[in-house]
């Protein structure tokens, strides 16, 4: 019999060069501790897009054991180096990360398709491409039906009422389309905030699972803890791991966790 089981460690916004320090063992220890398939980091590895912070984000990457799929953040392109970001806005996480911007790794079980959301010309406010979402589609429609569609995005889709920044470009749209090609799972970062449950947009009819996890190894927290998750897909099923260390903590202990349901009509909380 098939083993159905799946993990994936997900992790963002760690902020190389504005860092604690002392939780980079830690968080490593957990990861690598996890028995994950995968670790999908969704964005800003650095602060400012600096050579020295990159050096030290691929130093991380790389004592990571399993598989890493990573996509850029708005602080992985130059803010202070208007020439590099407007031209080559991509060139220093290409040399020292990697060149491929939009990742995925995919098998029988599950698909995992990284996206480039952002926009270098406004920095901070993302933007979902319609030929990106076209090849999610494509590649989500060539899998079988028990496969687990994931994305993994910078910027989300969806924002909470209180947010602050703005979202990104075509983001609503975008969500229709892919609610309705097949994707199940969107993995997101950018706000410093967690959040893990369907989407609440109605057209979306909760068919799309978003888990927003905050910066994993920054000293700006935003009133949270520094968090990471990690899900566990059993067949229909997905456990969601909320992972945090507090500002006086100097380890990561299991917050909370939610078990989810993959149904025809969408994602029940059980």
């Amino acid at each position: 019999m098939t083993d159905r089981r799946k993990r994936i460690v997900h992790l963002s916004d760690l902020h190389f060069g504005r860092i604690r320090e002392e939780l980079t063992e830690p968080l490593l220890n957990v990861i690598n501790n996890a028995g994950a398939d995968v670790v999908a980091v969704s964005g800003d590895l650095t602060q400012r897009a600096r050579h020295r912070q990159y050096r030290a984000a691929r130093e991380f990457l790389d004592r990571i054991g399993p598989p890493v799929l990573v996509v850029p953040g708005n602080h992985d392109v130059p803010l202070d180096n208007l020439w590099v970001r407007l031209v080559r806005p991509y060139s220093r996480y290409r040399h020292h990360i990697a060149e491929n911007l939009e990742p995925d790794i995919t098998d029988d079980q599950m698909a995992i398709m990284g996206i480039n959301t952002v926009n270098p010309l406004y920095w901070q406010r993302g933007k979902v491409r319609r030929r990106t979402v076209r090849r999610l589609c494509r590649h989500f429609a060539q899998g079988p039906d028990h496969r687990l569609n994931v994305i993994v995005a910078h910027h989300p889709f969806e924002h909470e009422p209180h947010t602050d920044k703005r979202l990104m470009r075509h983001a609503r749209s975008a969500m229709d389309s892919l609610c309705d090609c097949g994707a199940h799972v969107l993995l997101s970062g950018h706000l410093h905030s967690w959040r893990a449950e369907p989407y609440a947009h109605r057209e979306h009819n909760a068919r799309i699972l978003q888990v927003q996890v905050g910066t994993g190894l920054s000293s700006r927290l935003r009133g949270e803890p520094n968090d990471f998750a990690i899900l566990t897909c059993d067949g229909d099923d997905l456990r969601v791991e909320r992972w945090g260390a507090g500002p006086e903590e100097r380890s990561f202990t299991r917050l909370e966790s939610s078990l989810f349901r993959r149904q025809a009509e969408g994602w029940l909380r059980l």
